[in-house]
């Protein structure tokens, strides 16, 4: 299915603070971790369900520095919205980050069980059927309406600016001056926006450019020089602060139809 994928992980790596642009929902298998949400920080165990929305800050450490397993689907709003329909999902936002929820739960281990299969004609059904039976219990039990939240203009017109000269960004000094506010009230309320600051929020989407370019079939280093890192060393390094894994892993176990779950180790 576009604009979804699945991935398993196994790893005792703290991830720093990032982002996804997809709704995302799992199963903690084995071992824990504290992270920070948009619910404030949390605990995340063995047996609980975890979610992230399209924009929420989060990060990941694992307990006691000891490894754990999970199991995550990510979803583009859209591909979302094409499985339940459009009606409830302009702003709607999954409510907690973690969750206690049996029925949820069965229905998750299912659908992980129908990603497993070999890839059939029948099985892409199962697939798809399990995966908006599953959606529709997460957002009937977990979701609501986001309030809104206009943010000023001016930093609006900040973002703007630093996706349009993604390659080689402005200043803090310009962007300041950009919007009217001194570079200490910039990086203040902008972090307060955003979650990150300006050039951290920036190499978010820089990341995120480089794993759009790597799915269309980019070579790692055009990706890399197209989403304005220095090289593909550094877009490595980015990859492995944010997601916990290389570029050429991204690449080998993106999926772009959904047909299994991808495996991504250390």
């Amino acid at each position: 299915m576009s604009g979804a994928h699945a991935v398993q992980m196994h790893s005792a790596r703290a991830f720093g603070k990032h982002w996804h642009d997809s709704f995302g929902f799992g199963l903690m298998d084995e071992g824990g971790q504290v992270s920070a949400s948009g619910r404030g920080q949390v605990l995340a165990l063995a047996g609980q369900i975890i979610t992230t929305n399209p924009g929420e800050v989060h990060d990941g450490v694992p307990l006691q520095h000891q490894a754990r397993r999970w199991r995550m689907v990510y979803l583009a709003p859209q591909a979302l919205a094409d499985l339940l329909g459009p009606t409830g999902m302009p702003g709607m936002e999954l409510t907690r980050p973690v969750l206690d929820d049996q029925l949820l739960r069965t229905a998750m281990a299912r659908l992980f069980i129908h990603l497993n299969t070999p890839p059939t004609p029948t099985a892409h059904a199962l697939q798809e059927e399990q995966l908006a039976h599953t959606c529709g219990l997460l957002v009937q039990r977990h979701g609501n309406r986001k309030p809104v939240n206009e943010r000023p203009r001016p930093l609006e017109t900040v973002c703007e600016c630093l996706l349009d000269q993604m390659q080689t960004p402005p200043t803090l000094a310009a962007l300041a001056e950009l919007a009217g506010l001194s570079r200490f009230q910039l990086v203040r309320q902008f972090a307060r926006a955003h979650g990150l600051p300006p050039f951290a929020w920036l190499l978010q989407h820089r990341v995120r450019r480089a794993q759009a370019l790597i799915a269309g079939g980019a070579p790692l280093s055009d990706a890399a020089l197209d989403s304005g890192f220095a090289d593909q060393s550094h877009l490595t390094r980015a990859f492995m602060r944010y997601l916990g894994f290389t570029p050429g892993t991204w690449r080998r176990a993106h999926l772009p139809h959904l047909p299994h779950s991808s495996r991504l180790p250390d």
